[in-house]
Formats: C-alpha cells, sequence, structure tokens
C-alpha cells in the first residue's frame, strides 16, 4: 500500500516534473558540452582545466539526482529499471566516483586504471565523460523535437546535410589549439580535409595524425571515423527520426532498398542490430591486434597500447586506413607484425562486405536456422557480394605478387611476399592502409590498383567505390548482350532492366566524375604528372585514402577538390541510388521505338 499511495501523491506533479527535468536536462547538455569543448580545445593552464572539470562533475551530480527522481517518478519502477539498465549503470559508476573524489580525496576510477598501468586514465575518463554528455544532448534532442517538427526534409538531403553537418563539426573541432601539438592552431582547409577524410572513411591525409595532433585530437579523428563509417546506414535512419516523428514510409522504402531486406518491416530494428555489430567486431578485433602487435612493437604505455589497438581496429572496420604510425603499417617495426596484418585484413573484409551480407551469414539467428537447414543456401546478394569479392581479392593478391615480386617483395621471403600481397588487395579495395611503400610501386600494379579501387566495396558497407554488385551487374549485362539474349539472369534469377539501369547510371556517374576532377586536378596542381593525380582523384573518390605521397603537397584548391571528392564518394553513388529507388514519377506510358546505332 506504501507504494500505491507514494504514487497517488507523485501523480499529480509527474507531468509538471517531467517537463522540468527534460528542460534541465537538456539546457545542462549544452553547457556542459560546452564546458568539454573549452577544456579539452582551448584552455591552457591546469588551473582553469581542473575548474571547468569541476563544474562538469557538478553538471554530472544534477544527472544523477535527475535519474533518481525519474525513478521515483516512474510507477513501474522495476520495469524503468530493467528499460534504462546502462544509463543507469553509467549513474552508479558516477555517483561512485563523485562520492569518491570528493568525499574521500580519492578518485576510485583513477586508482584503478593506475593500479593496472594505464596513466591515461584521467583523459579516458574525461573523453568517457564528453561521450556521456552528447549521448545525453542526443537523447533529448530526439525526445524533445524543439521546432524540428516543422520541418520536412527529403531523406536523401537530410542524408547529405548530415555528413555537411559531421565535416563541418569535425573541422571546428580540429582548428582548435589543443588539438595539435605545435603552437597555434591548423589551418582552415587542412583542419576540413582531415575531418573530410575521417567522416567520409577515406584516410587520405595532410598530416601525420600520430605525431600532429594530440590524444584529443586523435580522439576527434577516431569518432569521426566511427560516426561517418555507420552513417551509410544509420544517419540514415537517425536523422529521419530527428526530423519526424518516427521513420516514416519513405525511409522504410529507401533502407529496403539499400539493405535488400526479407520484408519492408525488416528495416525497423535494424538501427540497433547495425551498432550492436559494429561495436562487438571492432571489440573483439581491438583485442586480437592488442595480442598480435609484436614484441618489436613498443609503446609508450599501456594505455597507449590500448589506445592504438582501438583506434587501428575501429579504423580497419570502417575501412578509414587511417593510422597513427608515421608510415602507416609500413612503418618499422610494425611492418614486420603480419599476425597482426591478417587481423586487419580480416577487419576491412568484414566492414567491405556490407551489413546485409553480415547479417545473412554471420549472424547468430541466420546460423542457428542455418544448422537446423544445411540446405538453405545464403540470400542471392550474399552470394553475389561474397563471390565478387573473392574473386578480386584473389586476383588482386595474385596481380600483386607477379608484377611486384622483384621489386617492393623483393626482400620477403615467399611467406611474408604471400601475406603483404593478400593485405595490399585487400586493403585497396577501399581501407587504404599499406604495409608496402606505395610510392615505390610499379606503374601495372597502380593501375591495377585503380580498377580495385573505382570498384570498391559492397553495399550496405563502410567502403565505398562503385560497388561490387554495380560491377558485377554491369558484367551480366554486356554478357548479356553479347550472347543476344533479352534477360539478365544470376542465380536462377532474373535482374530486372531497371536494377542494369541504376548500375549503369551510377557507373556513368562515377567515371564523369573522376574525369572531371582529374582535368581540375591538372590545371591546379601541375606540378605532379597526370597518373599520380590519377591515382590520388581514384582513391579519394572510392574512400580508399592509398596515396603515392602527394596529398601533404596538394595546393589549397587541390585539397579542397579532393575534399568535394571524398564527400561525392561516400554519399554521391548513394543518393543517386536512393533518388531512383525512391522516385514517384509515373511510367504508364511508351513512346514509340526506334532504333540508333551503337558502337
Amino acid at each position: 500500500m506504501r507504494t500505491e499511495e507514494l504514487n497517488r501523491a507523485l501523480y499529480g506533479s509527474k507531468l509538471r516534473a517531467y517537463a522540468l527535468m527534460r528542460r534541465t536536462t537538456y539546457l545542462l547538455s549544452l553547457v556542459s558540452v560546452g564546458l568539454l569543448i573549452y577544456a579539452h580545445g582551448i584552455a591552457q593552464k591546469p588551473e582553469m582545466v581542473q575548474l571547468l572539470f569541476n563544474a562538469i562533475d557538478a553538471i554530472l551530480s544534477i544527472f544523477v539526482i535527475i535519474y533518481l527522481f525519474r525513478i521515483l517518478y516512474s510507477f513501474e519502477r522495476k520495469k524503468f529499471l530493467r528499460r534504462t539498465w546502462f544509463e543507469g549503470l553509467l549513474m552508479a559508476i558516477i555517483l561512485l566516483n563523485e562520492v569518491s573524489t570528493y568525499g574521500l580525496q580519492e578518485s576510485v576510477i583513477y586508482t584503478f586504471f593506475d593500479s593496472i598501468d594505464i596513466p591515461l586514465s584521467v583523459e579516458v575518463y574525461r573523453v568517457v565523460v564528453s561521450l556521456f554528455m552528447l549521448l545525453l544532448l542526443v537523447i533529448e534532442l530526439l525526445e524533445t523535437r524543439v521546432h524540428l517538427k516543422t520541418l520536412q526534409f527529403k531523406p536523401t538531403l537530410t542524408f547529405l546535410l548530415s555528413f555537411v553537418f559531421l565535416i563541418l563539426i569535425g573541422a571546428g573541432l580540429l582548428m582548435m589549439p589543443n588539438m595539435i601539438t605545435s603552437p597555434g592552431s591548423m589551418r582552415f582547409i587542412d583542419a576540413l580535409f582531415m575531418a573530410a577524410s575521417a567522416s567520409c572513411v577515406t584516410g587520405l591525409a595532410v598530416v601525420d595524425p600520430g605525431t600532429y595532433f594530440t590524444f584529443s585530437g586523435q580522439v576527434v579523428l577516431l569518432m569521426l571515423v566511427q560516426l561517418g563509417g555507420l552513417g551509410i546506414l544509420t544517419f540514415a535512419t537517425f536523422f529521419a527520426t530527428l526530423m519526424r516523428q518516427g521513420v516514416g514510409i519513405k525511409q522504410h522504402v529507401a533502407m529496403y532498398e539499400i539493405m535488400e531486406s526479407e520484408s519492408l518491416f525488416y528495416t525497423k530494428n535494424l538501427l540497433r542490430k547495425l551498432v550492436v555489430m559494429t561495436f562487438s567486431i571492432e571489440a573483439i578485433g581491438a583485442v586480437i591486434i592488442f595480442m598480435t602487435w609484436g614484441q618489436e612493437v613498443q609503446f609508450e604505455s599501456l594505455g597507449s597500447k590500448i589506445f592504438f589497438s582501438v583506434f587501428h581496429a575501429v579504423s580497419a572496420f570502417c575501412n578509414a586506413g587511417l593510422s597513427l604510425f608515421p608510415e602507416g603499417l609500413y612503418t618499422e617495426p610494425v611492418r614486420f607484425s603480419y599476425v597482426m596484418h591478417l587481423n586487419v585484413a580480416l577487419l576491412i573484409i568484414f566492414g567491405g562486405i556490407g551489413f546485409p551480407t553480415i547479417l545473412d551469414v554471420l549472424s547468430p539467428k541466420s546460423m542457428r536456422a542455418r544448422m537446423e537447414r544445411p540446405w538453405r543456401n545464403w540470400r542471392l546478394l550474399s552470394r553475389i557480394t561474397i563471390f565478387t569479392s573473392a574473386v578480386l581479392i584473389t586476383m588482386g593478391t595474385m596481380g600483386f605478387f607477379l608484377l611486384e615480386y622483384y621489386n617492393t617483395l623483393a626482400q620477403l621471403s615467399f611467406v611474408e611476399a604471400v601475406i603483404a600481397s593478400f593485405f595490399q588487395a585487400v586493403t585497396t579495395r577501399t581501407a587504404g592502409f599499406n604495409t608496402l611503400d606505395i610510392s615505390a610501386l610499379n606503374v601495372p600494379t597502380l593501375l591495377m590498383f585503380i580498377f580495385l579501387m573505382f570498384i570498391g566495396a559492397s553495399p550496405g558497407s563502410t567502403g565505398g567505390g562503385i560497388k561490387t554488385t554495380t560491377f558485377t551487374i554491369i558484367l551480366l549485362s554486356v554478357w548479356a548482350t553479347i550472347r543476344g539474349k533479352r534477360n539478365v539472369e544470376i542465380g536462377n534469377r532474373t535482374i530486372p532492366h531497371s536494377v542494369s539501369y541504376k548500375a549503369f547510371s551510377v557507373f556513368t556517374f562515377a567515371a564523369m566524375i573522376n574525369i572531371f576532377f582529374l582535368f581540375i586536378l591538372t590545371i591546379t596542381d601541375s606540378q605532379f604528372d597526370i597518373f599520380r593525380l590519377a591515382f590520388e582523384q581514384v582513391s579519394a573518390f572510392a574512400t580508399v585514402g592509398l596515396s603515392t605521397g602527394i596529398t601533404a603537397g596538394l595546393s589549397d584548391a587541390g585539397k579542397g577538390v579532393i575534399i568535394v571528392s571524398m564527400f561525392i564518394g561516400r554519399v554521391g553513388t548513394l543518393t543517386l541510388a536512393l533518388a531512383l529507388s525512391t522516385r514517384a514519377t509515373t511510367t504508364a506510358y511508351k513512346y514509340p521505338e526506334t532504333h540508333l546505332p551503337v558502337g
């Protein structure tokens, strides 16, 4: 009866209390994010930084109090705790740290991490706090939707604007004084370039991320890579939810087209599955990388080794190719950590075959269903992406081995040469890591790389390029035309002509964009030969990140061209596909046929 009486007593003030708590959380989230940005990016004096974090600790204490009031005003308190278990766990950690820091004058978190030799515990805790603040702010934006209900953006426009917003925010953060190791701040064009490269998961760099950026700057890069890698699908769903009250039928249709889902309603829980799957694969990859660095690779501390492992795991799965080593994975002695190279290559493959294929082949539900019915085959999309990827990787490995055996592979043993060839064949598709000197490769090898980069990864993945399915459909369409067949067929299925038209449209769009941008680069950066510029341009458009070493030497205009190319390569072909998929104009008419000479 006491619980019932308490609920009755609180019932009258519940709506007012929730409104007050929501507004307070929203306001304090904005304030705390501003304080964090100032503390990480601008504040120089330790006393000022400490004062800022004391203020943030006070705000966190208020969040804990608000959470307790939310429990109180939730009349089904057990269900509320089960539903908000993660938030409750964070609040408990914050409360424990607040009590120990200000009550016992000794932080439990810092003491724990110092005991296991992780001196970066202060910075790590601050980063966690920062991410938590941003998460709270996003939750409040989703719940309040202040003044956003009237905005009616199309899904494709929303998708484009989400990446523009991410790049601009990233550039602004990277320009702050505390983000770089040298005095002053980063030039806008360079900050914009690095933000675009990370957000578009490309990997081209005008500076060395490992030595030029501070820990805070490297964390910003890591966040941009993570958000940009998931952005190909989750940004579309997230911002559609943000701008509207739920995901509408148009967004479901767009997601259905991209994911080749079994049903239209299958996409409802897609966001949660993608996030859980991504973090799980990255976490496993980070653990394996941590254990396979090799004894020769030395780190400043255990915390530094953990951060390097996480950074490269996220960069690999998101197919970003950014590394904290001066020459990438070609830096000594990392270039000899061949087991680690294989793990990175595996992460790249997982990130490049696409989420639809991973869900169909590797998700626990699909694996259980296939064990119960072993005769059940993979879906057609999975078969195409896996088969095409395997063929391209095999051809790339064999081609690289034969072309470079007496060049860059000359100093390696047979097994090492095979691993290096396999790694470069995998990473060239869209990741951009390198374990060999790209500038020393033969011209035929670079031509093969341009071909592999242009094709890229698979649909619904973290990679770029025209996609493996586009390439396969074009080949099948050409083969059907040569054989005089009316329909394009694969796997006892007929591919609609509209799909072939989309494939040729994406190919034509990509080819024209690359030729146009290459033409501009020959004007703005004529000091480099056209072949190197072509390699750089295709690498940027396909969001690969491999370079012959000319990126930092590009003019500001040339950097601008590469920035636009990275952006279009990341969202352009997808946007075109979405636009064609959701187009509603009628086609219930047909003009008289005519024939034109072709070829």
